[in-house]
Formats: structure tokens, sequence, C-alpha cells
């Protein structure tokens, strides 16, 4: 199940046989918008329960009916979070971040037989 928002109809004059006397809504279900069968008489503005898959179908009228997303219930009262959710992901670091400056001196090298002086005469 997915809380949407109802945010207007769509109307759709042919349509294939079997389809036709259902209502159909655009919602949105955080930043798509989608289309759903209205099973209930939400309006526009409504908070609503959908369902998907074979529920929507069966909540539509028939196990043959071509819906994957039904309204089901028109919700009383619901404020969505204003806050953006969490990321998991940490954010990248600032450029230049944990990189030396080409002016920051480098501590020597060894050489590669093991002396040290980094290659320096």
């Amino acid at each position: 199940m997915k809380i949407c928002k109802v945010i207007k109809p769509l109307v759709s004059t042919n349509r294939i046989p079997g389809f036709e006397h259902k209502h159909l809504k655009v919602v949105q279900d955080g930043s798509s918008h989608l289309v759903a069968v209205d099973a209930v008489g939400c309006r526009d503005g409504d908070w609503v329960i959908c369902v998907g898959s074979s529920a929507a179908r069966e909540a539509a009228g028939s196990k043959s009916y071509p819906s994957d997303l039904t309204i089901v219930g028109i919700i009383d009262h619901w404020e969505p979070s204003q806050q953006p959710p969490a990321s998991t992901t940490p954010a990248p670091a600032p450029k230049g971040v944990g990189v030396p400056s080409p002016s920051t001196p480098q501590p020597p090298v060894a050489n590669p037989d093991g002396s040290g002086g980094g290659g320096i005469p």
C-alpha cells in the first residue's frame, strides 16, 4: 500500500472494453505522478491509500481488470513530514579536502634500494 495525494482527475474518453465507467485520478507518491483507478470517490487534494498489483485489479472490480494502482481509501487526517528523508549515503567531501596542495612540503620518499634521501644526490 502507498499513501498518495490526489492531484487531479484524468479524462480518457477512448478506452478498451471493460475499462469504461471507472474514474481515473492523477496521484503523486512523492516525486512521480501516477494514474490510479478511483474506487472510493475521492477529490482533488485528498490523501488516499492506494494498492498495486493483483490487489489493485481486485479492488477495481475484477482480477482481469487492467489496473496496477487503485485508490481504496481516503485518509481522514494526514500531515506529511516537511523534512526530506535522511540520506544513507555520505555527502561527497568538498573539493580539495584530503588532497595536499602543491605548496605543501612532502616528506622524502625512500630510494628503491631502501636507502633514504628520496632520490636526492
